[in-house]
């Protein structure tokens, strides 16, 4: 039972399975938990184990509002037969159009708080034929209690950390660089998904035995010493070096960053991530959305889209070009993009936008060109 417990706490799928060992551990016919959310918006959520109809169900439910059970005290374990007389339980609506229809009569129940601050509430059914819960039954559910506090802990910590990476991998991707995790021996943990594509198009770096490698071997030689380097160093010292990669395409080469990563930040064990490798594009383009951009500057449209081309290199003729405009009518858009951001020169206009949070408002699933 506990093995399930904590294989639930790292995927959510595997509650019933687990809620399923509750109801053998405790001879039960239903096991429910009960997720109470702090937040008001947010609505209550029961899983059932034990029989066929195990579901999510909606706390507007009035039969769940009847039930003698919805305002325990925390961390006491209580039954029906604490709250009420066999009669008064037999008498009673909740017990007449929830449970005597699911075939339970016995009851038994405790709710308690974890570090999310929401209220939690396990239930344990028996039916009428069964023998009533004991106080054995109340001991393993106070220890089951316990176990169900850590595993919700570490599963709020396990997403809270999840969503933090996933939130710093989209800022890399939003800023085109791509990242390439190395554990131990140098071998590839994780990419983003420029890392991925990068590695994928083979154009000066590809996979070779799950380890990334240079297509020329003077650039392989360095990159690999470069490896060695952030693997060898100590995890207390920030060590990193660059280096430029050539690609085979005659595009400009690939500006790469190897680093060590902090200790704190890498678990004990084999397969940790030791290292990582930073891949850029001198070329590469950036896409913004345009609305982001229009808000940020309170830029037109047609304005916006002329200084995104600026910013990603092209001069005002090659911007005349792309966009198919008239050169009156793309000085005229300079000239207001000057006037609405304060710079008085292109250079400035390009640092201007490179250096704002408009980047940061690109898809993570916007094409990454790696041609």
């Amino acid at each position: 039972m506990l093995e399930t417990i904590y294989d639930a706490a790292m995927d959510a799928t595997k509650w019933g399975r687990c809620f399923e060992e509750v109801c053998n551990e405790f001879s039960a016919n239903y096991a429910s938990l009960i997720v109470r959310r702090s937040a008001p918006t947010r609505e209550d959520s029961l899983i059932f184990s034990g029989s066929a109809d195990r579901r999510i169900v909606d706390r507007r439910n009035p039969h769940l509002a009847q039930s003698p059970f919805s305002a325990l005290p925390v961390d006491m374990v209580v039954t029906n037969g604490d709250m009420l007389s066999d009669a008064d339980w037999r008498a009673s609506s909740y017990y007449q159009a929830w449970c005597a229809p699911r075939g339970v009569f016995h009851v038994m129940a405790i709710d308690f708080s974890a570090g999310d601050q929401s209220l939690y509430g396990v239930r344990l059914t028996r039916p009428e034929s069964a023998s009533p819960f004991s106080n054995d039954d109340r001991a393993l559910c106070e220890r089951l209690v316990r176990h169900l506090k850590r595993a919700l802990d570490l599963r709020r910590s396990t997403q809270q950390n999840r969503c933090i990476a996933s939130l710093y991998s989209e800022a890399m991707v939003q800023l085109m660089v791509g990242v390439i995790v190395l554990d131990e021996s140098g071998r590839i943990l994780e990419c983003n998904a420029i890392g991925r594509k990068v590695l994928q198009a083979g154009d000066g770096l590809k996979i070779v035995g799950n380890r990334v490698a240079a297509v020329y071997p003077a650039d392989n030689h360095k990159l690999q010493r470069l490896v060695v380097g952030a693997l060898q160093a100590e995890a207390t010292h920030c060590y990193f070096d660059a280096m430029a990669v050539s690609r085979p395409s005659g595009r400009v080469g690939w500006g790469v960053v190897v680093r060590r990563l902090a200790e704190d930040a890498c678990p004990e064990g084999n397969h940790r991530p030791v290292a990582a490798i930073l891949v850029r594009d001198p070329e590469s383009a950036s896409h913004p959305p345009v609305k982001l951009a229009q808000q940020l500057f309170d830029l037109t449209p047609a304005e916006t889209a002329l200084a995104i081309q600026l910013t990603n290199g092209l001069s005002l003729e090659e911007a005349i070009v792309a966009l198919n405009i008239k050169r009156n009518t793309a000085r005229a858009h300079l000239r207001s993009i000057f006037s609405k951001t304060g710079v008085r020169r292109q250079t400035e206009l390009v640092r201007f936008f490179l250096n704002s949070v408009m980047l940061l408002g690109t898809s993570a699933t916007a094409p990454v060109d790696v041609r």
